[in-house]
């Protein structure tokens, strides 16, 4: 159960609610060389992440490192490399503390690591979603409990560091959605410290389930653990690159390879404009013996976990009994995470799934600030260039109730303040 929750946690938990699913800014992820964790944060500081700003956010881990970012040639391509280093001192220092525990980390070491950083709670809990994911494939691989997976010293530095990263350049970059292609995947074998293993690690494989894949057709790990686990924590859709205004194309590069296409990660950023076509899948059950109060514990856990729209309707059933259809509207990759919730707090015993394409207006969350205190509002923007202004209900009404006003006065603010913010 634990490894359940843990699993749901990494796919989840840092997923972007129903409005960053059309508008707003894109990361499209070309993965036709596959990914590592280095290579994920080298395209972004390549596509415009702020090197000092990364380093400073970087800080806040309170571990002894250094980055060091290059141009390199890949090919025919340009790309940026970046190594994570750890000092010499440093790591001998650790060598001989940790002499007992095979000169390594645990996942509760690093989980507290990130805990303790001083970060953004977004930035931190995306760490900790992908780090989760991270730890409990290895544990499943290995056999081992979840509490008992260690990383090498040095290589718990890198992919700390990496991980932390990436959730940092996300926030830093504001990217709202992450597509990305088919990941390629490399043959052969890999020296660990467990001995020789096929390819993929079985670490990586156990990450990429439900993931797309296609060969690379090169024998070398084209996909480590670390690019592995963060694909699998913050990729809203595997699909072609989607419609928008590109801004920014950055390289990040892998180790020099020999092979039929250069071993670099691409990353385009943009963001689109009017409408969008996107998939979603809607799951659907029907539900004869469930307690009606239940629903509202039920559709809170869909909506928390990602889950776009949740609908009850009321319906004759077989046999003559009165029943309840649920339909639940979400990303194509949450499909499995939000059914085992069906299943956990309904009585459902089957779930329907049925994806399509869907037509959304490009939208953006901001706050304004009105005499009732800053109110969270949406922009929402059509094909013919206009703009309407929607207020979130929750904020205005906490505001309503802090100010003994009625809510359609807190309305009418924060409604106001985002027009007038547009001008």
């Amino acid at each position: 159960m634990i490894g359940l929750l843990i699993a749901q946690y990494a796919d989840v938990a840092v997923r972007r609610k129903a409005a960053a699913g059309a508008g707003g800014r894109i990361l499209h992820l070309d993965l036709f060389s596959g990914i590592a964790g280095n290579m994920f944060l080298a395209a972004l500081l390549d596509a415009g992440l702020s090197r000092r700003a990364l380093v400073g956010d970087l800080g806040g881990l309170k571990l002894d490192h250094l980055l060091r970012v290059r141009k390199v040639k890949r090919g025919a391509l340009s790309a940026r490399y970046l190594e994570v280093r750890v000092p010499k001192n440093r790591r001998k220092q650790k060598a001989s503390a940790h002499h007992h525990r095979d000169h390594g980390r645990s996942y509760l070491e690093v989980k507290t690591i990130l805990e303790r950083a001083t970060l953004d709670t977004a930035v931190r809990d995306r760490a900790l979603a992908i780090f989760g994911a991270l730890g409990h494939a290895e544990a499943k691989v290995h056999g081992i409990p979840l509490e008992q997976v260690h990383f090498h010293e040095v290589g718990a530095v890198d992919a700390i560091v990496d991980v932390a990263g990436a959730a940092i350049g996300l926030a830093r970059l504001g990217i709202d959605r992450v597509t990305a292609s088919p990941v390629a995947l490399g043959e052969g074998t890999v020296e660990t410290e467990h001995g020789r293993l096929p390819l993929p690690a079985p670490a990586t494989f156990e990450l990429l389930r439900g993931i797309p894949t296609v060969p690379a057709h090169v024998r070398w790990e084209t996909v480590t653990p670390t690019g592995a686990a963060i694909l699998r924590t913050v990729v809203d859709e595997f699909c072609s690159l989607p419609a928008m205004i590109i801004e920014s194309i950055g390289h990040g590069a892998g180790d020099d390879r020999k092979g039929p296409m250069p071993n670099v990660l691409r990353a385009v950023i943009g963001h689109s404009s009017g409408s969008v076509a996107d998939r979603v899948v809607c799951l659907e059950t029907n539900l004869d013996d469930f307690i009606p109060e239940h629903f509202d514990h039920l559709m809170e856990r869909l909506l928390e976990a990602g889950a776009l729209d949740v609908s009850v309707q009321h319906q004759q059933m077989k046999k003559n009994r009165p029943g309840f259809l649920v339909r639940v509207l979400a990303r194509p990759s949450d499909r499995l995470a939000l059914a085992r919730i069906l299943f956990e707090d309904s009585t459902a015993i089957g779930v329907r799934a049925t994806e399509s394409e869907r037509i959304v207006l490009a939208r953006e969350a901001r706050r304004v600030a009105t005499r009732y205190g800053r109110i969270r509002i949406k922009l929402i923007r059509d094909d013919a260039g206009h703009t309407a202004v929607s207020a979130e209900y929750d904020d205005c009404k906490r505001a309503a109730r802090r100010a003994g006003v009625p809510l359609r006065d807190v309305v009418r603010a924060a409604e106001e303040a985002g027009r007038a913010a547009l001008d």
